[in-house]
């Protein structure tokens, strides 16, 4: 294990791609606190769902494979999929979660007959393009790397920077607005940063899986405190964690996807954190259940003693 470990850490690609997906675990926690505590988890699904025909169509448009403009495109893609589900849920009687699925569906459907097609062209092959539905690290150049470091430290500096007005319009929004700040303009910046988290994962973890490292971590880290500050923290290292843990083992050969080996990373922290974290953990649970069932067996007995000593004595 000590081997593998610095093996990994001594090749410098590895190592770029390990310090990549780590960071971007790290900065997709912290964003996904926010989404998580807003109960806008399945806004993330539909985001990366959507992201593919963005996708396709920018390696449609440039013919080649840069992160980049896979980037651009798959913003594009995640705020046309927010403007469908607003639309679908002020037009219609359908609710925004029914609205969120079907736009889900639709952009992914659409995401994956041009995938199809893509594949079976004449640069296809090259295109390198099936690796994005479940993530594969090991495919990524230098410059996917540092695309995905710089969008970590923009989504880590904007959690630092607007920490205060984002924690408002997570747990008391008509208050931030009654005190004046921009609800509109900061949900909608939210989303943003939301969609870049998103698109920047696509590569490293996969379109299918990429929403599980924005909520997962969080959900995990909601277990272990009460403090929005202390769940941020806690939710940038289980992402950190996740993202380390799919880099690592799906460097070990060709045929592992990273999303898969993330989640399940990610999932494992978030059962150790369902079973064991202090105060909400079903552990802890246990054992104040049992203390307080022993504590009041030791009441009622005393009380038993005592009411038959009082009638001995009369």
């Amino acid at each position: 294990m000590l081997d593998w470990l610095i093996s990994l850490w001594s090749d410098p690609n590895t190592r770029w791609i390990l310090l990549g997906c780590t960071l971007l675990g790290l900065g997709s926690g912290v964003i996904g606190s926010f989404t998580f505590l807003r109960r806008e988890s399945l806004l993330g699904d539909t985001l990366a769902h959507a992201a593919l025909p963005g996708v396709c169509i920018a390696f449609m448009l440039g013919e080649v494979k840069s992160v980049s403009l896979f980037l651009i495109g798959a913003l594009l893609a995640g705020i046309a999929a927010v403007l469908c589900v607003s639309a679908i849920s002020r037009w219609t009687r359908i609710k925004p979660d029914a609205a969120m699925g079907i736009v889900l569906t639709f952009f992914f459907g659409i995401g994956t007959v041009m995938l199809t097609h893509i594949q079976h062209s004449g640069s296809g092959s090259q295109s390198g393009l099936d690796k994005y539905l479940f993530g594969q690290a090991a495919a990524m150049v230098t410059g996917d790397v540092y695309t995905l470091m710089g969008v970590s430290v923009l989504l880590i500096l904007a959690a630092m920077l607007l920490f205060k007005e984002f924690k408002l319009i997570s747990f008391d929004p008509g208050f931030a607005r009654g005190i004046g700040l921009p609800v509109g303009l900061l949900e909608h910046t939210m989303l943003i940063l939301t969609t870049v988290a998103v698109a920047a994962g696509i590569q490293a973890v996969g379109v299918v899986l990429v929403a599980a490292l924005l909520i997962t971590p969080a959900a995990a880290a909601r277990y272990w405190t009460d403090r929005l500050p202390a769940m941020l923290a806690f939710a940038g290292l289980f992402g950190a964690i996740s993202g380390a843990s799919g880099a690592a083992i799906s460097t070990l050969g060709e045929g592992i996807p990273t999303g898969p080996v993330t989640v399940l990373a990610a999932t494992l922290l978030f059962a150790v954190s369902l079973l064991f974290a202090p105060g909400r953990g079903l552990a802890a649970k246990a054992l104040r259940h049992r203390a307080l069932k022993a504590d009041y067996a030791r009441t009622a007995n005393t009380g038993a003693l005592e009411a038959a000593e009082g009638g001995s004595r009369k």
